[in-house]
């Protein structure tokens, strides 16, 4: 049976919530004060704790941090007769799940209890899981090449956590490869015989995104002649893809919020709500903490979405991938254009390693596509390759000086390194001499850089 510890002096308030719970099927643990509160709270280890903010005895902060320090933390409740904006924050950031503010409404306790149960049990599991992960076998896949070992441990946690309904958040540079990571997720989920819904936040007008997410009803505003599903209505049992999260307005924040919560939304122009059962996966290239710290994306939609977060490294720092995928584009385009390209020649990969491809995987596939369509052999061959690839041209110096002064710098560096120890043929302490460093540091730099040598 699930277990509850009822923090609340009010004993009327205390007799009304308990019975209330007993009958819905819930042990329930009374305690009139903060001191009894915590000792009960040792020796009955409550699956969730339901407690008033204002207490005789503790002030509810300093109760929120005393239950911190316990070994399981189990969801909190606060009930708060203070309805203040800066009350709920500050226990929320004490580590509160949600609040209440009296009177309670009876039906909204129930809905946040069983909600901050299921959220336990799915961080219970995730626990396991990530346990788990480092006798998991590599999962294969035949759309996600995968040789370097960042990758693969990526790969390895979206195996995970993709078997499970958690919210995952998926942060990468343009280019890296998102959207295929959430196809990955929803592919291996139990939803995979359900609809997986893709929306660009950033490729559709405020006024438009949140009818195209929500749906509208009939007049809502001009042109909308008749009622329309919204994208969460359309995935009901199914997962959404929410791309590039980090531009969506901060008012529909609030409601992407509530769906989150209540998994409940109401459509433009519309006072009905509506019950959805969906698993949201978002993306986004922008760094949502430093978002959220200038007030342009929402601290709690942040915790909300970053249940589990995936982080695609860029292509630089997994060069070990760079010619596997090169061969299956090579592959890909071959069969595109009817073209027998079997693979790259020992130059051309050469090239391909010394670059660092801002652009990422899509830049590396553009690139091969780019060479098949010129290859006039089996093999592509160093000239097949972007003018920019072949003499570093992209490093050029009227290049490097349209270039912010940190990538600048580290372009011109990676260029003197890759030249030196191609004229000293890769003999370090010559490479370093002419350079004007220690081997002890080129060896730190090639290694930072991942340059093989």
């Amino acid at each position: 049976m699930t277990k509850i510890l009822l923090i609340e002096d009010d004993p009327n308030q205390r007799e009304l919530l308990a019975n209330y719970l007993e009958t819905k099927g819930y042990q329930v643990f009374q305690a009139e004060d903060g001191r009894k509160g915590l000792k009960l709270a040792e020796q009955s280890t409550p699956d969730l704790i339901l407690m008033d903010y204002k207490l005789p005895d503790i002030d509810g902060g300093n109760l929120l941090a005393e239950l911190k320090k316990m070994l399981v933390l189990p969801p909190i409740i606060v009930i708060t007769a203070f309805g203040s904006v800066e009350t709920a924050v500050t226990a929320l950031k004490k580590g509160a799940f949600h609040y209440l503010t009296k009177p309670i409404n009876l039906h909204e306790l129930l809905h946040l209890i069983e909600k901050a149960l299921k959220e336990q049990k799915l961080e219970r599991e995730l626990k396991k899981l990530k346990q788990e992960l480092s006798q998991a076998p590599f999962p294969k896949s035949d759309k996600f090449i995968a040789e370097s070992p960042a990758m693969k441990q990526l790969l390895l946690l979206l195996k995970k956590v993709a078997q499970t309904d958690a919210t995952v958040l998926i942060l990468g540079e343009s280019g890296t490869g998102k959207e295929l990571i959430a196809e990955m997720v929803h592919e291996l989920s139990l939803r995979k015989e359900n609809p997986l819904v893709r929306i660009n936040c950033a490729a559709i007008p405020k006024g438009l995104l949140e009818s195209e997410l929500f749906g509208h009803e009939k007049g809502a505003f001009t042109g909308a002649v008749k009622s329309k599903q919204g994208l969460f209505e359309i995935a009901n049992k199914g997962s959404i893809f929410l791309d590039e999260i980090g531009d969506m307005d901060l008012e529909l924040q609030a409601k992407l919020l509530r769906v989150l919560q209540n998994n409940t939304f109401t459509r433009v122009g519309g006072t009905k709500e509506i019950h959805v059962d969906v698993r949201i996966i978002a993306a986004t290239n922008k760094n949502l903490e430093e978002l959220v710290k200038k007030g342009l994306f929402r601290e709690d939609l942040f915790w909300r979405l970053n249940v589990f977060a995936l982080n695609v490294p860029p292509l630089r720092k997994r060069k070990e991938d760079i010619v596997p995928l090169a061969r299956f584009f090579c592959q890909k385009f071959g069969r595109k254009y009817q073209k027998n390209v079997e693979g790259l020649s020992q130059e051309a990969i050469k090239l391909l390693l010394t670059h660092d491809f801002p652009g990422n995987v899509r830049e590396l596939e553009n690139v091969i596509e780019r060479a098949v369509i010129l290859a006039e052999n089996n093999l592509i061959l160093p000239e097949d390759l972007p003018p920019y690839l072949q003499t570093h041209s992209s490093h050029s110096l009227q290049q490097l000086m349209t270039l912010p002064l940190p990538e600048a710098i580290k372009r011109l560096e990676q260029i003197r390194i890759v030249e030196a120890l191609k004229k000293h043929k890769n003999v370090k302490t010559k490479a370093a001499e002419e350079l004007g460093i220690s081997e002890r540091v080129l060896r730190y730099k090639l290694e930072k850089m991942q340059i093989n040598s």
